[in-house]
């Protein structure tokens, strides 16, 4: 039996990555060096996308029950609304965030991966690692000292922004390190906000107040301070801070928890090092600005997980290992570009550059294509693997392209049968006078798309779609989708030129 994959970790990204493997039977230990879960809730925005994933796991209910749907973002200066963006337009089945707290976040994918068996175990620091063609060695600690040397066939380091994975393998962060410094405070509070929006109060003279209704009476808010300050977090700064910013709105009754924390924008330059990955905060930090910090990490789990799952059970070339670098630190580089704009602009000190911006954003939020860029943007849904070495590209035109996540088909059962599987699927729509015969690829589920779900040879399922709305969403009327297990299109087939679909599973060396 081979090594069990390790998980350094135990936050939403290491959770998830476990979740990910074991529901694939993979054997898998995750390792945190706190002896019990954090109290501590620094995410709390779980996007559209991030919801998608969410929804493969089988988690997607509990996670919204959790919290509440925001459905927009608004932002203030001056006393007034300069821009609302409404999130409901993003193409998704889910277009909306769920702001909740990141504690409850965890304790979901925690329960989730006790489902598969699967505990954490706790109080255990890496202080030594060592890897070679054959796995990792991998020395842990406890809290009285006493070491463990353990053998991983492969090891995930998803430790945060202060990564011992990140250390012992010679990595280090690069990019700003001029920080940006906040003041976080989880809070009760009475206000007269809309809970179903997310806000952000630009000042005049000082950095931006973020305001994040959340269940109840509680809300979390972020303030931007001086980066040179030292004052410890207190409620009655907090407070101060928003009777600034937010024109009074805000009465703290009491604080659950408040902290002073900075933020540098940086990534590593690789999240490949032989048999070990980087993921979440050991690959990238930015400014919360734009709650993304969270759901860039969690989508590194769902794009790592089934390919160490594959490269587990000896299924994975090289090219798809190395896919994991190619498609997610360009993502994270976009992450860091857009909170950082975003940051810059709710910083500017000048009166008049304050009063451009704002009519800036204003007009262009009353625009529809602005509208939805910005929309699309904060969801996470424009994110796309065009360039990965582990897609096809394109034979010849559809609407749907290799590196897209696969869109939603309204009416037809196809998501749900699809978010069912845990490997890649293979769909067919068949063209208007014949059902074209199956392509059996190892490991690859078949499915047809058809007028009704009667079983036909060749094909494991069946999806009924009697009005062909499938066939017009992806433009192709004939053909092959080859659907990743993360809900990207590895490669599109028009008519029967099957090269792309064949090509894909060479490329990756499924079965």
């Amino acid at each position: 039996m081979s090594d069990p994959i390790l998980v350094v970790g135990a936050g939403p990204v290491g959770l998830a990555v476990a979740g990910e493997l074991a529901r694939r039977d993979v054997p898998v230990r995750v390792v945190d060096v706190l002896a019990a879960p954090t109290t501590e809730s620094r995410a709390i925005v779980v996007h559209a996308r991030t919801l998608e994933m969410l929804e493969r796991v089988g988690v997607l209910d509990e996670i919204v029950d959790s919290g509440i749907k925001a459905t927009g973002v608004e932002m203030h200066a001056s006393g007034r609304t300069i821009a609302r963006v409404e999130l409901d337009i993003v193409d998704s089945p889910y277009p909306y965030s769920v702001v909740t707290a990141q504690t409850e976040t965890e304790r979901i994918l925690r329960e989730n991966l006790a489902k598969h068996g699967v505990q954490v175990e706790r109080g255990l620091t890496l202080v030594a690692l060592e890897q070679d063609d054959s796995g990792v060695r991998a020395t842990l600690r406890d809290a009285d000292g006493r070491e463990e040397t353990v053998a991983a066939s492969w090891l995930v380091g998803a430790d945060g922004a202060h990564s011992a994975v990140r250390h012992l393998i010679g990595s280090a962060l690069q990019g700003s390190f001029h920080g940006e410094r906040f003041l976080m405070g989880d809070v009760h509070a009475g206000h007269d906000f809309d809970p179903r929006s997310m806000y952000t109060f630009f000042s005049a003279h000082d950095g931006p107040l973020m305001v994040f209704p959340m269940k109840g009476d509680r809300m979390r808010l972020i303030a931007q301070i001086p980066t040179a300050s030292t004052d410890e977090a207190s409620q009655e700064w907090l407070q101060r801070i928003t009777d600034e910013r937010a024109a009074g709105r805000i009465r703290i009754h009491d604080a659950l928890w408040l902290t002073c924390f900075e933020i540098r924008h940086a990534q590593v330059p690789q999240y490949r090092s032989g048999r070990v990955f980087l993921a979440g905060d050991a690959a990238h930090i930015h400014s919360p600005a734009g709650g993304q910090g969270m759901n860039t990490g969690l989508q590194d789990a769902f794009n790592l997980g089934w390919k160490l799952a594959a490269a587990h059970a000896g299924t994975a070339s090289e090219t798809l290992l190395d896919s994991y670098h190619a498609e997610r630190h360009p993502v994270a580089a976009r992450v860091i570009e857009f909170s950082t704009r975003l940051t810059h602009l709710s910083t500017l000190a000048n009166p008049l550059a304050q009063g451009l911006r704002n009519a800036l954003l204003h007009t262009a939020t009353g625009l529809g294509p602005a509208r939805q860029a910005l929309a699309d943007e904060t969801e996470e849904v424009r994110v796309a693997y065009h360039d990965s070495p582990a897609v096809v590209p394109p034979a010849a035109h559809a609407d749907i392209t290799p590196g897209d996540h696969l869109p939603d088909v309204a009416g037809t059962d196809l998501r749900r049968l699809l978010s069912a599987e845990t490997g890649p699927v293979l769909v067919t729509l068949g063209g208007p006078h014949a059902l074209p015969a199956a392509v059996r690829l190892p490991g690859v589920r078949q499915v047809l798309v058809a007028a009704t779900s009667a079983p036909v040879d060749g094909f494991d399922v069946v999806a009924a779609d009697p009005e062909g709305r499938a066939a017009a969403r992806f433009g192709l009327a004939s053909g092959r989708i080859l659907v990743r297990p993360d809900g990207y299109v590895g490669a599109v087939a028009v008519g029967d030129d099957d090269r792309p679909v064949t090509a894909y599973a060479e490329l990756t060396s499924l079965g």
